[in-house]
C-alpha cells in the first residue's frame, strides 16, 4: 500500500471559520475524486496513443481519503491511497501508476486558474472533464472560495461560484445545476405524477418533484396559498445557459413561512420597476434590498413580530408595526442607508423620533430594544 499527501484545498468563508467543513461540502470532495480518476485515464491515453482504452483495473485500489481538517479557515488534508500493487509490475508501483493521478490533479488546478484569469480552461482539460464542475463546487455560497496550490503556480487557483460558471461555459453544457434557496407560493400539485409548482415573486412558475418525505409540507403550503403563505425551499435547481432557473431537481428542506416573512417581502420588492406609482415611483435598488435583508436576518430576533413593509415613491421602503396602543414605523432611505424611526403612543399622543444608521449594529440593537419595551408596555 502506498499513502501520500496529495491535495490540501483551503476553504475560505464564514462557514469555515470554525476550522470545520460542512457535510454538504464533502459531496463536492467526493465528486473531485471521481473527476481526478477520469482525468487520470485521459492523461494515460494521451501518453499511450496506441491504446484505445485504459487497463481494465486502472483505478482499482485507488482512493482519495480525507485524513484531517487543518486551520486557516479550513484545510482539507487529502491523501492518495494505492492499495493494489499486484495489478502492476513491481517496478511500476507506485511510480508510473501514480503519475497519472498527479498529472490529473495539476491539470484540474490549472483549469481552475485559467477560469479565474479568463483564459481558456480547455487548454488544460477537455470539455467532457470540465463538465464535472456541474457537481464540484455546486455547494459554494457567495463569498466562499476553495483555494488550490500547485508547484506550477506562483499563487493559488481559486474556485468560486463565478469561476465555476466560467468552467461550465467552457464545457459547453446546455444546462447546469446549482444549490438553491428560493421563496414562493405552492399554487399547484399533481398527485398522480408526484410533481408540484412553486410561483416566485416575479411570477415565474417552477416545477419540482414531490417526494414522500415532503408531501405533507407541500400540501399544507398549497392549502394556505390563497392566504398569502409562502415557503422557503432548499434544494438543487437546474439552470439553462442564460443562468435562469428551469426546474427543481431535488428538494432537501421545505419550510412554511409567515405571511410577513421579511426576506420574501424583499424579493417581492425587487420586481418593482421605475414608475410603479402612477408613473412616478422610483424602484428600490435591488442591492440595497439585499443588504437590508441581510442586516435584518443578522440583527432582528424571531421573538419580535415582523413588520409590514411598503415601498415609498422616493425609492425607499417603510416598515410598520402595530404594537397594542402604539404605532411604530421606520422609513428607510437607501441613498444614505439611514432609517427614520417614529413611534406614536395612541393613548397619550406621545411621539418619539430618531435617525438610525441601518448599517450599524448598535442602531439595530437600539431599535430592537425599543420595540421590545413598547411591546411590553402595551401588551
Amino acid at each position: 500500500m502506498s499513502v501520500s499527501d496529495f491535495l490540501r484545498p483551503r476553504l475560505d468563508g464564514k462557514r469555515f471559520e470554525s476550522h470545520s467543513i460542512p457535510l454538504e461540502l464533502l459531496g463536492d470532495l467526493a465528486v473531485l475524486e471521481t473527476m481526478i480518476v477520469e482525468v487520470a485515464k485521459w492523461k494515460y491515453l494521451q501518453k499511450n496513443p496506441g491504446r484505445k482504452r485504459v487497463p481494465r483495473k486502472f483505478s482499482e485500489g485507488v482512493s482519495l481519503n480525507l485524513t484531517g481538517v487543518g486551520e486557516g479557515s479550513a484545510i482539507a488534508n487529502i491523501c492518495l491511497i494505492i492499495s493494489a500493487p499486484s495489478l502492476f509490475p513491481a517496478d511500476q508501483f507506485p511510480g508510473e501508476h501514480q503519475v497519472y493521478f498527479e498529472e490529473a490533479r495539476e491539470a484540474i488546478i490549472s483549469a481552475i486558474n485559467a477560469a479565474e484569469e479568463n483564459t481558456p480552461p480547455t487548454a488544460h482539460l477537455p470539455a467532457k472533464s470540465l463538465a464535472y464542475f456541474d457537481r464540484f463546487g455546486r455547494n459554494l455560497r457567495p463569498g466562499e472560495v476553495i483555494e488550490f496550490t500547485s508547484s506550477t503556480l506562483a499563487g493559488t487557483a481559486k474556485l468560486t461560484r463565478e469561476t465555476r460558471l466560467r468552467l461550465l461555459k467552457a464545457a459547453e453544457v446546455a444546462e447546469h445545476t446549482e444549490e438553491i434557496h428560493i421563496r414562493g407560493g405552492v399554487h399547484a400539485i399533481n398527485q398522480e405524477e408526484m410533481v408540484f409548482e412553486i410561483i416566485l415573486s416575479d411570477g415565474t412558475k417552477i416545477p419540482g418533484p414531490m417526494t414522500e418525505q415532503h408531501i405533507d409540507g407541500i400540501m399544507d403550503a398549497l392549502n394556505l396559498y390563497r392566504k398569502g403563505f409562502k415557503v422557503l425551499l432548499d434544494g438543487v435547481g437546474r439552470f439553462n445557459k442564460n443562468d435562469r432557473l428551469q426546474k427543481i431537481e431535488s428538494v432537501e428542506h421545505i419550510t412554511l413561512l409567515d405571511p410577513l416573512d421579511f426576506q420574501t417581502r424583499m424579493e417581492e420588492l425587487k420586481s418593482l420597476k421605475d414608475g410603479w406609482y402612477d408613473g412616478l415611483g422610483i424602484a428600490p435598488p435591488a442591492d440595497k434590498l439585499d443588504q437590508l435583508a441581510g442586516d435584518f436576518n443578522d440583527y432582528y430576533p424571531d421573538t419580535l413580530p415582523s413588520p409590514y413593509v411598503y415601498p415609498v415613491a422616493e425609492g425607499g421602503i417603510r416598515l410598520e408595526w402595530s404594537l397594542g396602543q402604539a404605532e411604530v414605523s421606520v422609513e428607510v432611505d437607501f441613498t444614505n442607508y439611514a432609517g427614520t424611526w417614529h413611534a406614536l403612543h395612541l393613548q397619550t399622543d406621545e411621539e418619539d423620533a430618531k435617525v438610525l444608521q441601518m448599517a450599524t449594529k448598535a442602531d439595530w440593537e437600539w431599535m430592537v430594544k425599543k420595540l421590545q419595551e413598547i411591546g411590553e408596555t402595551h401588551s
